[in-house]
């Protein structure tokens, strides 16, 4: 006979259980304007862009940080003194830059190449051998702008790191530490073959530099005024026989930053004025002029919302989100994971009361009131959460922007989807907590 199970028991549930027929249909209409997000916004600039576009589509008002970060917000019916509701996401993804002269030509192997410094923690064996496409901008030395997508169409040509054929791999790679086996130099990103005619020193290097020239008027100098990213010219796709799931590039944190922006989108008069909040860097520690450790933006925001507030006594009584991903459990390396306390694809939001790593150490760590209240509110709407920590004490962890702001007297806790795959080319979430990530950050900012 089975032995039965307290009801005191917590036991975690999936949200396919939760939420009902109805809702999962939603979510699975849901998941089709996210994966058109992802195709259009794979870059920082390109997400402001869009935000921008939505936003001023809905009269919604937004606010910029020059070109990398942003926040809409709408008024609430209580004055700015009652403290405002804040989700806060980022918009940047790990990725390769070009280097500021990245040209060169390689002619033992008769190739040009861009040579790429690598952008946030990344497994650098992910970059080779896979399609790659670049996206940025170019300052030119008349200072005309050339925004740069190649490689999304069908019809672009697309780059690629390149790799050693395992014949030829074992004492170079095969025999060394996973982390040592691809040298961070060597990610060089093929780009052309075919020589120039005539007498030139650099044939394949000068034939590249006049194709550019030819098609948008660029110089060899214009790439030190330059902003070019690599990045997987992977399209996003359902994943699984039952279309589950999404998989694509930057769904962290691009999952939070799209599910936050259609959140406060669809809110009209929220209870406290609501702010989503979108900012780069935070891959990089947060560092930079539009990351979340710039507290001027948010002060210039509260001035231009209200031009006599006491910006403190409102910070004090504010109450945020950190719309960050966490790592859900991965299932050929459970080992890694503290089962009890990790998150679990399919199981709705994540709710993680601490970050940092080893002793907490770089972390904000909500208070127990807090995270009650955030309970209290999911569970009212019926909105599937679940607990997370990033891997067993010791062996992982990791800092969201929720530092930041915890640091201005608010009151913040880190929300939202799992990921399986998390910082590869091809991350995945399931489309159940990508809904329940909207249902989750409109119900805080309607509060």
């Amino acid at each position: 006979m089975a032995e039965a199970e307290s009801k005191h028991v917590y036991k975690k549930i999936p949200a396919w259980e939760i939420l009902s027929n109805e809702n999962i249909k939603q979510a699975f209409d849901f998941s089709e304007p996210y994966k058109r997000f992802l195709s259009e916004v794979k870059t920082e600039r390109e997400a402001v862009i869009k935000i921008k576009q939505m936003a001023e589509q809905k009269n919604k008002n937004i606010m910029l940080n020059r070109v990398s970060g942003a926040a809409i917000f709408v008024s609430g019916i209580k004055p700015l003194s009652d403290g405002l509701r804040i989700v806060i996401s980022h918009i940047d993804s790990p990725r390769l830059d070009l280097k500021q002269i990245p040209l060169f030509e390689d002619s033992d192997s008769s190739l040009a190449l861009l040579e790429t410094h690598y952008y946030g923690g990344i497994k650098k064996f992910h970059w080779v051998t896979i399609p790659l496409s670049l996206h940025g901008i170019v300052i030119k030395k008349d200072g005309d702008k050339i925004t740069f997508r190649l490689g999304e169409e069908e019809k672009d040509p697309i780059f690629s790191v390149p790799d050693l054929l395992p014949h030829l791999s074992y004492d170079v790679q095969d025999t060394k530490k996973m982390q040592d086996a691809i040298n961070a130099e060597n990610l060089d990103i093929v780009v052309g073959s075919r020589p120039v005619k005539g007498e030139y020193k650099n044939k394949i290097k000068t034939a590249i530099l006049e194709k550019l020239n030819e098609e948008y008027g660029l110089v060899e100098e214009d790439f030190i005024s330059a902003e070019i990213e690599a990045v997987p010219a992977f399209a996003p796709r359902d994943l699984g026989f039952d279309r589950s799931m999404v998989a694509a590039y930057g769904q962290d944190d691009r999952v939070c930053a799209y599910t936050a922006l259609q959140a406060i989108l669809d809110i009209e008069k929220p209870n406290h004025t609501a702010i989503s909040i979108f900012v780069d860097k935070e891959e990089i520690g947060s560092e930079g002029n539009a990351s979340a450790q710039v507290t001027t933006f948010i002060r210039s925001l509260l001035k231009t919302i209200d031009p006599n507030v006491d910006l403190d006594k409102v910070m004090l009584k504010s109450k945020v989100i950190s719309a960050d991903v966490n790592a859900a459990i991965t299932p050929n390396y459970t080992e890694v994971f503290e089962l009890k306390n990790a998150s679990a694809i399919g199981h709705g939001v994540v709710m993680s009361k601490y970050t940092g790593h080893g002793g907490k150490y770089s972390a904000n760590d909500a208070s127990a009131e807090y995270v009650s209240e955030i309970r209290k509110l999911l569970n009212s709407k019926s909105i599937p959460w679940q607990t997370g920590e990033l891997g067993k004490v010791e062996k992982g962890g990791g800092g969201t922007v929720a530092k930041y702001f915890s640091r201005l007297g608010m009151e913040v806790i880190d929300l939202g989807p799992p990921v399986l795959s998390m910082h590869s080319p091809y991350e995945v979430t399931s489309k159940v907590d990508i809904y329940s990530a909207y249902l989750a950050y409109k119900a805080f900012l309607e509060s």
